[in-house]
């Protein structure tokens, strides 16, 4: 096995890691509080684009794994191509949409009446913080052997006549 194989490999190894990690992390985020007598409790399960960056990312975990069991040559890379690009894209699509809402849990949003949470649930909001972060990890990864896969497989700089 040569060495681009063999980083490639580790590469994806890191990038099951991350998302692994990312959707463990979002998944075990909850926090209850009580403010002026009233219980406040926050969880994951609580906002749908948490919910879909833990399937998101647990799909691009799947698919790592699944990857690393294929036979270095064959055809069916080329189709390793398509689905890096698909996981990609589900990966970049679950993260802004749980980066948009953690950031209203953050700041709030006047214009609609929405008072910032994390002052009050501080540990969830941190969970969450640590989530998005392993989940920009594994994307940037994915990225990165997404540019591997097309420059090995599809070699689109070499003019075949």
């Amino acid at each position: 096995m040569d060495k681009s194989k063999k980083a490639a490999l580790l590469f994806r190894l890191l990038a099951v890691a991350a998302t692994v990690s990312a959707s463990i992390v979002m998944a075990t985020s909850h926090q209850t509080t009580v403010v002026f007598n009233v219980a406040i409790e926050a969880k994951y399960s609580q906002t749908p684009a948490f919910r879909f960056f833990i399937i998101a990312n647990a799909v691009a975990s799947i698919h790592g794994i699944l990857i690393l069991f294929l036979p270095p040559k064959g055809l069916l890379w080329r189709v390793v191509v398509a689905l890096d690009l698909v996981v990609v894209m589900l990966l970049v699509s679950s993260l802004s949409a749980a980066g948009a809402i953690a950031q209203v849990g953050k700041k709030g949003n006047n214009y609609a009446g929405w008072m910032p949470i994390c002052d009050q649930v501080k540990a969830f909001c941190d969970h969450v913080l640590g989530a998005l972060i392993a989940g920009v990890i594994g994307l940037l990864i994915y990225f990165g052997l997404l540019l591997h896969s097309i420059h090995t497989v599809l070699n689109p700089l070499l003019l075949k006549d």
